[in-house]
């Protein structure tokens, strides 16, 4: 166990390294107010806790800087949620507060007020959509051989699908289409859109237009559905920014995981609905390795996604941890009033 001069010390490395991304020395942590001990106790105590483990030496300066076990000591321990200005708080709950905006554009734009507020790279995974029923069906035309199906479901969900229209296709017979598939998908599954349309859509509308099958052939292509909730990113470059990523093989190795997609899936395998911080090698990946990930889910059921937050180990953690917190509220009460 650590003593209390040793904590507080801990606490004044990470804090100061966090913000400069400097190694610290006893010289600059004896100027702290609330430091009565001499710099030389503070380099025993430094010292001391490198031996433990929670601090690291590095070549170039006779400063400390916290270790993987000291990050994890300070976050398990130490860590106190942070107070945001109340123009934070205000950015935040905008989203949340026009309330005809569309389910999946809350979900972005939360992503991009987190990165703003971070400085770090956002990614959310958005609900699974597929059991969210159709509320309304519309067909624009694009061209003479393409147009877009809007479907707007129950949950204020709008998935917009590029099909392609047969030769000939009339205005008149986008209108009788339009027609039919509200009068028999209304009230329908995402995920059961597919099979509606090629059974009992496809056999009404033969009787009214002569291209049905190829039309409805080509929509149910499109409308086949992702079987998992999107992923939105935000400040995907923002590791750019940061000291630790001016290694260009490091950036690299990043970017190629957060472009495939199932690896990025893993972040969120954890449905706990408590704040989950990873940091470096318990994200178990080569590329994460100088990477802290802090994840939480919002929503219930059926309505529930996940955020993820990615920065350096050098993570300001009171303030994404606060931040995060409060994100993930709105979300839950924004999706929440969209199911009543």
């Amino acid at each position: 166990m650590l003593t209390n001069r040793q904590l507080q010390i801990l606490q004044v490395i990470v804090d100061d390294f966090v913000t400069s991304a400097q190694p610290v020395g006893s010289r600059q942590i004896s100027k702290k107010d609330w430091i009565t001990f001499s710099p030389a106790t503070i380099r025993n105590e430094m010292a001391d806790l490198e031996e433990l483990g929670f601090l690291e030496k590095t070549h170039t300066s006779s400063g400390r800087v916290p270790s993987e076990k000291g990050y994890r000591f300070y976050v398990d321990h130490l860590l106190q949620p942070q107070v945001m200005s109340a123009e934070e708080v205000i950015q935040i709950q905008s989203v949340f507060q026009r309330r005809m905006i569309e389910a999946e554009q809350v979900i972005k734009e939360s992503a991009s007020i987190l990165s703003e507020l971070t400085t770090y790279t956002t990614i959310l995974l958005g609900p699974d959509v597929q059991r969210h029923k159709v509320k309304k069906f519309q067909i624009v035309p694009l061209t003479d051989q393409t147009a877009v199906a809007i479907i707007v479901t129950d949950n204020g969900h709008v998935e917009n699908r590029v099909f392609t229209l047969p030769t000939g296709f009339s205005l008149s017979d986008i209108e009788k289409m339009v027609n039919i598939l509200n009068d028999r998908l209304i009230g329908v599954s995402l995920q059961n859109l597919h099979l509606k349309l090629e059974v009992e859509a496809l056999f009404v509308l033969k009787q009214h237009i002569q291209a049905a099958d190829a039309v409805i052939q080509s929509l149910i292509q499109v409308t086949g559905g992702q079987k998992e909730g999107k992923i939105y990113y935000a400040g995907k470059t923002n590791m750019l920014n940061q000291p630790e990523f001016h290694d260009l093989n490091k950036v690299r190795m990043l970017m190629d995981l957060m472009d495939k997609e199932s690896q990025i899936q893993n972040l969120f395998k954890s449905k706990d609905a408590s704040i989950q911080i990873r940091i470096g090698s318990e994200n178990n990946h080569l590329a994460m390795e100088n990477c802290s990930v802090i994840t939480a889910s919002f929503g219930v059921g059926e309505e529930s996604g996940s955020i993820a937050i990615i920065g350096p180990t050098r993570m300001d953690y009171q303030r994404v941890v606060t931040i995060i917190d409060l994100m993930r509220r709105g979300l839950s009460n924004a999706l929440s009033q969209r199911s009543d």
